[in-house]
């Protein structure tokens, strides 16, 4: 497979998965509760979505598998991801209040989402030796 390949499947994929994760993050920051757990909330539910779509479609290959080593991976990469992206939305909605928060989550996604292709690609989806 091909870089090109991969980042164009996995930006499509990443695009629905924002959707879903900013979408929800919004619905709940706004209504029901602080941005800290909304956040986690959104990027957990586009998590889930993503993990499976981006195995069987993005990362699909003879030396690749989803498996127990690539879900297992996949929440270290996951968790690690989270706790950047909720710090840098967290520390967006105290500098800056809720709706600057809101506003720039957005350049956070890209930032762990960047991190996330790369992993993903190198590490959470390949064959365990």
């Amino acid at each position: 497979m091909t870089l090109r390949r991969h980042a164009t499947s996995y930006a499509v994929i990443g695009i629905v998965q924002w959707l879903v994760e900013y979408g929800l993050m919004l619905v709940l920051s706004q209504w029901v509760m602080p941005v800290e757990p909304a956040n986690v909330i959104g990027r957990l539910a586009g998590a889930c979505l993503g993990f499976w779509l981006n195995g069987k479609w993005t990362f699909a290959g003879d030396d690749t598998h989803v498996g127990r080593h690539a879900v297992v991976r996949f929440i270290a990469m996951w968790i690690a991801l989270t706790v950047l992206n909720t710090w840098i939305v967290a520390h967006l909605d105290d500098m800056f209040g809720l709706r600057a928060a809101q506003l720039l989550k957005p350049g956070a996604d890209l930032l762990t989402g960047g991190i996330g292709f790369l992993l993903s690609r190198h590490w959470v989806y390949k064959k365990a030796a």
